[in-house]
Order: structure tokens, then C-alpha cells, then sequence
């Protein structure tokens, strides 16, 4: 680490009022270009703690930069990780209300689920899908707080990956019954099509995602508990959403799941 600790909690003091108040800001990087990962995701473990003290409730986790080309294209070879807190949390159908956000963007996700937990080292996508109680559509609400959307790899990964909102529906369905990595997936805006994709889009199987996740908490002598829900990772490109927007995505064999914003 190359940050001091009350670096660290300024920082993410400051990247946690920006989400709370919905204000941009230049990437931190600019101001400490020698942050290396370890001071991100320090950073982005002061934010939880942070909401922990305020009594939010952290249900889950989140994996971003889930496709080989998107991490060969970074130069790193693992995804990212975020947390998830209980108001990250949209009831389907209902509305996301824009002035709560800075350039919010959606993508279609497989949502697990685990009945069990999961402890590193050495997981895999047999120990993900032995661990899952079962899966589901969703659709994960980016939103960086970095203006215009610029942003490095350490700087996205301190501000908890982009992670705002998520909803979840359709059909819950044991991973026994499914291939996902074949499962087809529509996203729709206002009725047209904006994005087609299928499972595989995540690392060629999403629970190799949650795999990589168990490892890395692992070696923090963390685990992701039973109960947790875990986003996969962005299937297709993110979209761009205004208000007015009613966005739904189709997932095959596991229904739908629709959000609005005003």
C-alpha cells in the first residue's frame, strides 16, 4: 500500500458523499497517481464500514470487468469486486428516481443466490453452483461518481465499482435445471431492443465469476456468507438511460424483470 490510513478515509469519505449527494468528481488517481490495488480496495472497505456504522446492511456483492477481452484490454487478469448494500435494492416494477443519481446506465445480469457459503482458496464454478440455492434475472444501475464517466481501473474499483442500484425478478430457478452459459438475454428500452447477449459473456460461465470473487475475499481470511446475492457481471455492453426510460429485460427460461425511471 502506498496511501496512509487517513488518506484512505478521506478518500472515501469523499467518493461516499459524492454517491450520497449525486456530485461528479475528477478521478482520484489524478490527485494520487501512486495508489496501487491494494489502496482501492482499502478505500472502497472504508466506504463499507462506513454504511455499516450508519446501520445499512451489506446482502452482497457485485463483479465488474467480467469479459477476457475487457480485462485483457485493461491489462489485468482477474474481475473487480463491489460490496452491495440493502438501499442498493429496487423493488421491480418501481421507480428510480434520477435526481438520486449523476449518468446512470443498466445491464442485464444473472443474479446468484447462495445457500451456502463460500470460502477460499481454491473455488470454482462446481463449488459456486454446489453453494447456490438458486439464480435470476437483474438489472444492475451503474452509476460512477467520476465526471463524464472517465475513470482508471484503481480508481473505479475505490468507488465500489460504480455500484447504485440493482433489481431483481422473473423466475427463481436451481442452476441443476439451467446451462448458463447458453441462457439467451433481451434488454429493452422503451420497448425496443438494445442489447442481445447470452451467459457465456461472463467469463464463459458467470459462476466462474463468483469463483474468482471467493478466492480474492479468501485471501483477506473473508467469505461470502449464506443468503448473499451476487450480480455475475454485465452480460452486454451498459446502456444509457434518461428520465421516462422503462427498461426490461427478458432472460430465457427465468421470466422477466422491469425498472423505470422518473
Amino acid at each position: 500500500m502506498n496511501l496512509d490510513q487517513n488518506t484512505i478515509n478521506s478518500l472515501a469519505e469523499h467518493l461516499e458523499s459524492c454517491e450520497l449527494k449525486a456530485h461528479d468528481t475528477p478521478k482520484i488517481t489524478d490527485e494520487y497517481p501512486q495508489m496501487d490495488w491494494e489502496d482501492a480496495y482499502a478505500i472502497q472497505e472504508a466506504i463499507k464500514q462506513r454504511k455499516i456504522a450508519r446501520g445499512c446492511r451489506i446482502i452482497g456483492y457485485k463483479a465488474g470487468l467480467t469479459s477476457h477481452a475487457k480485462m485483457q484490454q485493461m491489462g489485468v487478469s482477474n474481475p473487480v469486486f463491489g460490496f452491495l448494500a440493502d438501499y442498493f435494492s429496487v423493488l421491480e416494477g418501481s421507480a428510480v428516481k434520477l435526481s438520486e443519481l449523476i449518468h446512470p446506465k443498466v445491464e442485464p445480469e444473472i443474479a446468484f443466490v447462495t445457500k451456502t457459503a463460500l470460502k477460499g482458496h481454491g473455488c470454482h464454478i462446481g463449488t459456486v453452483l454446489a453453494a447456490t440455492d438458486f439464480v435470476m434475472p437483474a438489472i444492475e444501475i451503474i452509476d460512477s461518481r467520476y465526471r463524464d464517466f472517465k475513470f482508471d481501473l484503481k480508481s473505479v474499483i475505490a468507488d465500489n465499482c460504480s455500484s447504485s442500484r440493482f433489481v431483481v425478478g422473473g423466475r427463481m430457478r436451481p442452476v441443476a435445471d439451467l446451462d448458463l452459459r447458453t441462457i439467451g438475454v433481451v434488454l429493452e428500452k422503451n420497448g425496443e431492443v438494445v442489447a442481445l447477449g447470452a451467459g457465456a459473456a461472463v467469463l464463459g460461465h458467470p459462476a466462474a465469476a463468483i469463483a474468482m470473487l471467493a478466492n480474492l475475499l479468501g485471501e483477506r481470511g473473508e467469505e461470502i456468507p449464506a443468503g448473499s446475492l451476487i450480480l455475475s457481471g454485465a452480460i452486454t455492453e451498459a446502456v444509457m438511460i434518461k428520465a421516462g426510460d422503462n427498461v426490461s429485460l427478458q432472460m430465457q427460461g427465468m421470466g422477466s424483470v422491469n425498472v423505470r425511471f422518473i
